[in-house]
């Protein structure tokens, strides 16, 4: 989103600027991504992990909390606090400063009187936030009545007592159908908020609950924002026969990249580099309860590409560093689906996946119930690896009593075999299946070299990823002077200011750097600058490009081995304008050559005597550049 779009929105909403700036200082922007991203130590004060903006097997993604920045060196995203927010959960400027500022305890002023002035765009999202906040509280209280009965008993079948209903926030909807609408108006929600949060529906007479006479469990994103629910049926007279129902889409609950339980494993998942994912949301409580705090469990939709970047995103799943993700499915035909699916997305992570399966069927909160917690904890480290339950279940379907059964099978598993993504165990894994299927180790691996052979010749190139030739590269010596200089200009404006004096737009030649430059001398240059400086010059712009180099020259390491001090930072600008006085000597020096000094003899004379000038020019810088080298 451009910086004018940022403005305009400000202006709208009519939050006061100081009020911004101070939501901008508060909310620490590492805690707020890392709510999202598991971020490591980088070194240099700098934070890293895997970017959440786009599909990437080693972190680029950078996060530099002193400057409140972040950038991703791999697609040039970057910004400050808000508007990682507004990029990760799609909220406008005005709801974003709101929800950050109700977090870090800031009042907002509003140029127009107390209260956000609301347009047509329809409910923000702190609103809907704090109706689900209110709504999970209300369900809470109403699973002690008279009327939840029937709800304690389900949980108390199930092994769970009021402690367990407590951590997980388990509630009840009361069955009248009305109860939880007039409650929300009485806080002071319209019509339109509540339907729109998927907490009310609309039947033509009147709002009506949309959940009514079950089970609640409150649905939160991984800051731990209540933003949807699951609702289990409980009584047989329900006229709605689906066991479960969920929150339908809205514009904070979007079920493809919602995990229930991930507000209590996000932690513990970065700290065991382990995920478990289970089916419902009795198993994510039984997992929890019996030690495996990993646990974590879509909400009504099958585990696709959107979970798993958020599963690997907590895991800071990389080439180095790997985590393991472990599946557990039924052992019926589901299951096996379940699983081939979970295969199919295995190439995602670079960690290993595991499947872990109970012999009996029982899923992980009857498991615990029957057997224990200790049997829950057995099930997870009894995982088997993902491959090799896939293509046990695929060798299953075929005869293997009859030479065709066999022929078929293999051919059906070596494409299995194929997408093993360390190609380093493709031969472990072709002796394993010729085991499996009683066939000569060298029989499969000639099928499995004939299927990779074949799919190589049958894939199309994937379309280059688009690439950004008007940017520079960070790694281009061309240009390195002039990214290490405009770096200090950003991350060290004390220390360069007093030799920044004599520097102008003619010092870069690159474009895109000549324009960071025009962004700091709009902003009124290094003398103006203050905590918020890198903030500043990114909405001083409205060019997207420039603002992504902003952010990357904001929180890319300084190359000075050590902390780099004011003698740095001026050796670094008495380079930069020798440089540039030498391109200027080597163009005067171009144009005498073509210039006859007998019939132009005054303009001759006039450019030898630039070009002497300009000559004592460098040479002063080149000293003065040295004097400062450690």
């Amino acid at each position: 989103m451009s910086a004018d779009r940022h403005r305009l929105t400000a202006v709208a909403g009519r939050i006061r600027e100081e009020d911004i700036a101070t939501v901008r200082e508060k909310a620490r922007i590492d805690e707020v991504i890392g709510a999202y991203v598991t971020l490591r130590n980088a070194g240099g004060g700098n934070l890293k992990g895997l970017c959440p903006f786009h599909d990437e097997k080693s972190p680029s993604f950078n996060v530099t909390p002193s400057r409140q920045l972040y950038h991703c060196f791999g697609c040039q995203a970057g910004g400050d606090v808000i508007k990682f927010v507004m990029e990760m959960d799609g909220t406008s400027f005005s709801e974003t400063v709101e929800r950050l500022a109700e977090k870090v305890g800031v009042e907002l002023r509003y140029e127009d009187g107390p209260g956000p002035a609301r347009g047509s765009g329809g409910p923000q999202r702190p609103r809907l936030v704090e109706a689900h906040k209110l709504a999970a509280a209300w369900y809470a209280e109403q699973l002690a009545t008279a009327d939840a009965a029937t709800a304690r008993e389900f949980l108390a079948g199930r092994g769970f007592d009021q402690d367990a209903a407590e951590t997980f926030g388990v509630g009840f909807s009361p069955r009248g159908g009305e109860e939880l609408t007039k409650y929300l108006r009485q806080q002071g929600f319209k019509d339109d908020e509540l339907v729109t949060s998927g907490l009310s529906g609309d039947g033509g007479r009147g709002l009506y609950d949309r959940f009514r006479g079950r089970l609640m469990w409150p649905i939160r994103d991984s800051s731990a924002d209540v933003i949807g629910f699951g609702a289990r049926r409980i009584f047989e007279d329900d006229r709605i026969a689906a066991k479960y129902l969920n929150t339908s889409e809205t514009p904070i609950y979007k079920k493809s990249q919602v995990l229930y339980g991930i507000d209590l494993a996000r932690r513990e998942i970065a700290k065991a580099s382990q995920a478990v994912i289970v089916e419902g949301y009795t198993d994510v409580m039984a997992c929890h309860l019996a030690g495996v705090k990993t646990a974590v469990a879509t909400c009504g939709t099958a585990f696709g590409d959107d979970h798993g970047r958020v599963i690997r995103r907590l895991l800071q799943d990389h080439d180095e560093f790997r985590g393991e993700v472990i599946f557990t499915f039924d052992g019926d035909e589901a299951g096996q689906k379940a699983a081939l699916r979970a295969f199919e997305g295995d190439q995602n992570f670079a960690g290993q996946t595991y499947v872990s399966v109970e012999p009996s069927g029982l899923d992980p909160c009857d498991l615990r119930l029957q057997e224990g917690d200790a049997a829950v904890r057995e099930l997870v480290a009894r995982r088997v690896p993902l491959y090799r339950f896939v293509l046990s279940n695929v060798v299953s379907r075929y005869d293997l009593d009859r030479a065709d059964g066999r022929v078929d099978a293999l051919r059906e598993a070596a494409k299995l075999v194929t997408a093993i993504r360390d190609r380093s165990k493709v031969d472990a894994f072709a002796r394993e299946l010729a085991g499996m299927l009683g066939i000569d180790p060298n029989d499969v691996q000639r099928e499995v070299r004939r299927t990779a052979n074949r799919a190589a010749q049958n894939a199309g190139k994937a379309p280059a990823a688009t690439a950004l030739h008007d940017l520079p590269d960070a790694r281009d010596p061309r240009f390195a002077l002039e990214r290490e200089t405009l770096k200090l200009v950003i991350q060290q404006p004390v220390l360069i200011a007093p030799a920044l004096v004599d520097v102008d737009a003619d010092d870069f030649t690159h474009p895109a750097y000549r324009a960071v430059w025009a962004v700091v001398t709009l902003a009124g240059g290094v003398a103006a600058a203050d905590g918020l400086w890198a903030s500043r010059l990114q909405a001083n712009t409205a060019d997207e490009r420039v603002q992504a180099l902003l952010s990357a020259l904001s929180v890319e390491g300084i190359l000075s081995k050590k902390e780099p001090d004011a003698a740095y930072a001026a050796q670094h600008v008495y380079r930069l304008r020798e440089v540039a006085a030498m391109r200027r000597i080597n163009d005067l020096k171009s144009k005498l050559q073509r210039t006859n000094p007998i019939d132009e003899t005054t303009e001759y004379n006039k450019m030898f005597g630039e070009l002497v000038a300009l000559e004592q020019h460098r040479r002063s810088l080149h000293d003065l550049a040295v004097e400062q080298a450690p």
